[in-house]
This record gives C-alpha cells, structure tokens and sequence, in this order.
C-alpha cells in the first residue's frame, strides 16, 4: 500500500482513496481539502467538480493540460466556526516546467445536506 499524496500518514487506500471512491464522504473541511489536494494530483476532476458548491464551482477542468507536478502539502490551521462552515490554511508546493512554487491559502468550505464542499479561497 502506497502512502496517501495528503500527507496524512495513512495509505491511500485508508484515507483519500475511500473518499475518491464514494465509499464515504469527508467527515470534516480538513478530510475534504486533502482529498482535493490528493485529487489534483491523480488529476480526477470529477471529483473536484463534485466537491466544489456550486455557487463557485467552474463548469469545467482540464487537469489533462496541466503539466503541474504536486509535491506535498501542508496543512497549517482547520478552523470549524459553526456545524456548517470552516475554514483550512494550507500550503502546497508543485512544481511546473521544473521551477517551484507553493500555493498559500486560507480556503473556506461549507456543509450542505451532510457534505462538505470547497466554498472559494484567499491566497495568503
């Protein structure tokens, strides 16, 4: 079993593999902004698309064209304000055309009918 792109600690197949495969959904904002961070990686857009409100969600991705290489991530601070709303600050660091970068957020997320999903984000 390979270790989960997250960095929780745990194997795929345990931590965001499960969310990935619908076996179950995000039990808090953290789970749900590493399974995205996770799906970047494997580059699995129907999830993103799932997991992002549709009030901001794009109509489309095309992770196929991006030549983005996920190198790890960080998760800083999970703050839940109320059963529905939370907020991450996360920094992730990719690399693309060989030159690096880290993406620093503060990402905001809300509950709707027992899911979490990614509201929009502050870059910090």
């Amino acid at each position: 079993m390979s270790a989960c792109y997250c960095g929780s600690g745990k194997s795929y197949e345990a931590c965001c593999g499960r969310l990935h495969s619908g076996a179950e959904n995000a039990a808090s904002a953290e789970a749900l902004m590493r399974s995205r961070y996770s799906a970047y990686v494997l580059k699995l857009e129907d999830y993103l698309l799932a997991t992002w409100h549709p009030d901001t969600r794009p109509a489309e991705l095309d992770l196929d064209a991006d030549d983005t290489k996920w190198l790890g991530l960080d998760v800083k601070k999970h703050v839940q304000q109320d059963e529905t709303h939370a907020t991450v600050e996360f920094v992730a660091r990719y690399r693309i055309a060989g030159k690096g970068y880290r993406l620093d957020e503060l990402s905001r997320f809300v509950k709707q009918d027992g899911r979490w999903y990614y509201r929009d984000g502050e870059l910090r």
